[in-house]
């Protein structure tokens, strides 16, 4: 741990010595007492070394003392303590994570993607507030990570909880008490007896790169970025797999605290002072800011130095700074008004085209990725992106061998998105799409559609093993058989249990629990997951069936229309093309679907082993009967969903794009691209308000 203190370690190492011969000697007093000192001075190196980076004590001595309080539980269990320093790796592995409500929603942030929007954003809030109001702001990161809500009471950490839904979330106490940032216990003489903290599990990009390597060595797949894997470390199973991915936590946020202390808290700022003293690592680059020019100093500040940070980040969050503001100005949808995230533009970098290769999709579609030399972009680093099709790879004017420009789109997804051409030295090579199917040798072909060549290349293989591993993940999903992912429809396929979805609803505990690593627990919920899907709705069933260009909301179009799966079997190209929002493309593939006999004997083989359709209820007539809405932005009294199922439930149908043929388009806050098609098209737009007039 760095600097030594003589005194700490000398006593530490004379304890080390003789602790096991004292042990026997102690009466239940003395050890009682000593636990208590080791805890507390433990704790106190802890927060020395993880959260104010100044250590005073050698990793032998903190093991040492570690060690003398571990055989001191172990004797005297009367003492025992579920925050005790020692136990924070262990806990046991659960089975699955339990749902915890929010008694205080977790809100999301509106994104900001340039200082004018964000100049907009402090105008709505003027609006909102009396004439005159004196406005100050705080500024402060923008974390890449896992948000997570912390609950204390009397000083002791009793729930730790993602986020969820915003309501909603998973208690993940026992991976959180992993993270030695966390305080299992709040420092100080006074404390609340009741707090709940805010505030982000992140990775560093060190530790990023070393489990990398790591995972390299072990040819285990590669983590993608520090958020992602911060957020898959927090709901491991297994504590002590959670606690080798060597996470840390940065709070930000009070959300609640006995009424004595919150009145003391008047600004966003001092709450971060208030963390600090309960022995929370709070981020240093913050700023109080007199007005939004000192704020865009700040953001412009941080994005000259945020490559350089030991943490990911992709913007600044920006919040009205007094506390009293923000009850005034209020939540639209899931978003707080007084707050805003300003996102900083994605960043960009160069590298070196190594290759082209293909992937085979679940529809047999055949999609190009680019292999680059590996790239550190947004903290994390790259050697893949997708191109899309050959029409992308056209525009690009991508050869093998180029020097291109790929960024991170959201700081998440990699993308390429320029060739440097005055960088080639004449050995690029064009890349062609092949002529067989990667994976199984089958004819590849480019299907004409409305006279001219698609832009995507399918596997004409029915039976090529990519296309039928593909298409039963996606099976799987659709039907929200979640207990059988990737890894274990490609072990029952290895072990001859299935060769296709519909094998899935004929297996039994006993096909499985013989397996190694499938235990009769394991097998039982498997089972018991597959048997209680298997009644399922017509446009979720249609969706599952994996037909070329059939999504969710085409899925649901074609069973409101059809109402039954014969109907749909039987339907002529020219029936399926009248649907509103169904175009040829998709008829025909819905058409010629239907006409192929394995796809028919499939379809028999899935109610044969007893999956049962339900087919959607006839409508009842509404007010809203033959009217068709869009809903767009974010709405203050529901979601957008609820919307829908208020429209829905008064006869209505509810589109995702606008037409000349569509009725209404709701329209919320920051709408979008659809208000302004919605304005030239000469559709009525209402307000919330007009709305639920009409809904009502």
């Amino acid at each position: 741990m760095g600097r030594i203190s003589l005194r700490i370690c000398l006593a530490a190492l004379f304890w080390d010595a003789i602790y096991s011969y004292n042990i026997r000697t102690m009466n239940k007093s003395e050890a009682k007492k000593r636990i208590l000192q080791l805890r507390e001075q433990i704790d106190e190196l802890r927060h020395q070394y993880h959260v104010l980076d100044e250590p005073s004590v050698s990793d032998d001595v903190f093991d040492s003392l570690t060690r003398e309080l571990r055989s001191l539980e172990a004797n005297y269990p009367e003492f025992y303590d579920p925050n005790s320093p020692t136990l924070r790796v262990g806990g046991k592995p659960l089975e699955k994570f339990v749902k915890v409500p929010h008694q205080v929603p977790m809100l999301s942030l509106n994104d900001v993607f340039s200082l004018e929007e964000l100049e907009s954003w402090e105008t709505r809030v003027k609006k909102l507030l009396p004439t005159g109001t004196v406005l100050s702001y705080f500024a402060e990161l923008k974390l890449d990570g896992l948000s997570i809500s912390l609950i204390y009471e009397d000083g002791e950490l009793v729930r730790a909880a993602t986020r969820g839904d915003g309501k909603v979330g998973e208690d993940v106490t026992q991976n959180a008490k992993t993270i030695e940032m966390i305080p299992l216990k709040l420092r100080g003489k006074l404390i609340p007896k009741f707090l709940e903290v805010r505030g982000e599990a992140v990775m560093s990009k060190a530790v990023l790169e070393s489990l990398n390597k790591e995972l390299e060595k072990n040819n285990k797949p590669l983590l993608a970025n520090t958020r992602n894997a911060a957020a898959g470390s927090m709901r491991q199973l297994d504590p002590a797999l959670a606690a080798q991915r060597q996470l840390d936590f940065f709070a930000f946020d009070i959300a609640q605290i006995d009424l004595d202390w919150s009145e003391k808290l008047k600004f966003h700022h001092q709450e971060h002072q208030m963390l600090r003293q309960f022995g929370f690592k709070v981020d240093t680059h913050e700023a109080v800011s007199k007005n939004l020019s000192e704020v865009e100093k700040f953001i412009k500040d941080i994005e000259t130095k945020r490559s350089k940070f030991a943490y990911g980040t992709d913007g600044v969050v920006v919040s009205v700074d007094d506390l009293s503001l923000h009850e005034q100005l209020g939540v639209v949808g899931k978003a707080p008004r007084y707050m805003a995230a300003y996102k900083y533009p994605a960043e960009k970098a160069t590298t070196k085209l190594l290759d082209i290769r293909v992937n085979v999709g679940r529809t047999g579609v055949l999609t190009p990725f680019a292999v680059f030399e590996p790239t550190l972009v947004a903290g994390s680093t790259i050697s893949k992106a997708t191109l899309h099709n050959i029409d992308q790879i056209k525009r690009l004017d991508i050869k093998i061998g180029d020097t291109i420009v790929i960024q991170k789109a959201g700081d998440v997804i990699p993308e390429v998105v320029e060739v440097l051409p005055k960088l080639r030295t004449g050995k690029e090579k064009s890349f062609v799409m092949p002529k067989r199917c990667p994976v199984c040798d089958g004819v590849v072909e480019r299907r004409d559609v409305g006279g001219k060549a698609s832009a995507a290349y399918y596997c004409t293989n029915g039976a090529c093993p990519a296309k039928n591993q593909r298409a039963m993940e996606h099976f799987v999903n659709a039907f929200e058989i979640y207990t059988v992912g990737p890894k274990v429809i490609m072990r029952f396929k290895d072990e001859g249990l299935i060769s296709d979805p519909a094998d899935l609803f004929s297996l039994e505990v006993g096909d499985i629990n013989t397996l190694e690593r499938f235990g009769d627990k394991s097998a039982e919920n498997i089972i018991a997951s597959i048997q209680s899907h298997k009644k399922v709705s017509l446009a979720r069933f249609i969706y599952a069936l994996g037909i070329s260009n059939v999504g969710e909301q085409t899925s649901e179009d074609l069973a409101e229309h059809f109402r039954s799966l014969d109907k749909l079997k039987n339907a002529s190209v020219e029936e399926i093309n009248n649907i509103e929002n169904i175009g040829p493309i998709v008829s025909q593939s819905v058409f010629d679907w239907f006409r192929h006999s394995e796809n028919i004997k499939f379809v028999e083989k899935l109610l044969d082993n007893g999956v049962q359709i339900v087919n959607p209820a006839k409508k009842v007539a509404g007010k809203l009967t033959g009217k068709t809405f869009v809903v767009t932005g974010t709405l203050e009294t529901m979601s957008r969903d609820e919307a829908k199922s208020k429209i829905k439930a008064a006869g209505g149908k509810v589109t995702e794009s606008v037409s000349a043929k569509t009725d209404y388009v709701v329209v919320g806050e920051n709408p979008g691209s659809k208000f302004e098609k919605a304005t030239r098209l000469g559709v009525r737009v209402l307000n919330e308000t007009e709305f639920l007039n009409i809904v009502s």
